[in-house]
């Protein structure tokens, strides 16, 4: 992912510090915690965190504690999503409810979250309100997001602009939200600030774009999810809602079938919905809009003159390419 090996092992060192610190009983709540955060996550947000305070002449020691705490609330999050989207895998290995049960699962998202704020607490003290407000305002827009992306399973029109409203909450608040941080630490001008906040936002849409692109098209191998998710579930991804806007007569009656058709079996919908995908031409039309997020991106960037810049912008890049 073209982050520096410094950053990812100064990220990993601290999570695994924090597992080794979390109690041994409850067993039930600690071990569910230690096991989400052991499965090998890319780490992104924190990384971007210390990478962006670095690139702005920050002291990375100073940046720690908010790193830590972005990467155990969005854990947070990703134990409930699972729940809410009744996903069996998570990395290639069971989900934490799958692997133990719904109050599990609920009861340790939420001590992950409270953990979070204890590690953002250490954030030195002429930083922490600032910080603070970023995190919350990020984590509110976070949990909005996730409550649009279920209203919409079940909300027979939702255009697009919809759905990138609720990426930008649901996905790309976190990794605005973590460049921003890591501007504020850096001791950053306001308008520094801002541009890292827009990179961010572009870089968190661009990932779950592609994030819906590997659901469809990527390989189970390499992305450890179950192929075809968002299909299954009716999720209303860029990719179905660009499908039914271009899909005519048949085409269209077709799709409209499939979604919500609980007869047929799911190998057979994510087939068929994925062939009307490549007819109509949506795989195309979403790299299109990664691109301009990338756009974006290096727009943002291209005042700011560090060798830390060049990294972000290959990471952008890597992000348009990866596999999983």
């Amino acid at each position: 992912m073209n982050i520096p090996d410094s950053i990812q092992e100064r990220v990993k060192k601290e999570i695994d510090f924090f597992c080794k610190s979390l109690p041994k009983e409850p067993k039930e709540l600690y071990e569910p915690m230690r096991y989400m955060l052991a499965l090998g996550g890319k780490n992104l947000r924190p990384s971007l965190l210390l990478l962006t305070c670095k690139m702005l002449g920050g002291k990375i020691n100073d940046a720690v504690p908010a790193a830590i705490a972005i990467e155990l609330f969005h854990n947070f999050t990703l134990i409930h999503d699972d729940v809410t989207d009744n996903s069996p895998l998570r990395r290639g290995k069971p989900t934490v409810y799958k692997k133990w049960n719904l109050n599990i699962a609920l009861l340790s998202g939420d001590a992950l979250m409270i953990k979070s704020y204890q590690e953002l607490n250490k954030t030195p003290a002429k930083y922490l309100p600032a910080i603070f407000q970023v995190f919350n305002d990020a984590a509110l827009k976070v949990c909005e997001g996730q409550q649009f992306d279920m209203n919409y399973e079940t909300k027979s029109k939702v255009t697009i602009d919809d759905y990138l409203n609720m990426i930008s909450m649901k996905t790309a608040a976190l990794f605005s939200a973590s460049m921003e941080m890591g501007a504020i630490l850096a001791g950053a001008s306001k308008s520094n600030i801002k541009k890292m906040q827009v990179v961010g936002e572009s870089l968190g849409m661009l990932f779950q774009l592609k994030d819906d692109m590997l659901d469809v098209f990527g390989d189970s191998a390499q992305t450890g999810k179950q192929i075809g998710g968002d299909i299954i579930q009716d999720k209303k991804t860029f990719l179905l809602l660009k499908a039914l806007e271009l899909a005519k007569g048949k085409t269209k009656a077709e799709l409209n079938t499939l979604i919500g058709n609980l007869v047929i079996s799911s190998s057979e919908k994510v087939e068929r919905v994925k062939k009307i995908y490549n007819d109509l031409g949506v795989e195309e039309i979403a790299n299109k809009q990664m691109e301009m997020y990338y756009t974006n991106a290096k727009k943002a960037l291209s005042s700011i003159k560090t060798p830390e810049k060049d990294i972000l912008l290959a990471l952008t890049g890597a992000l348009l390419e990866r596999k999983k």
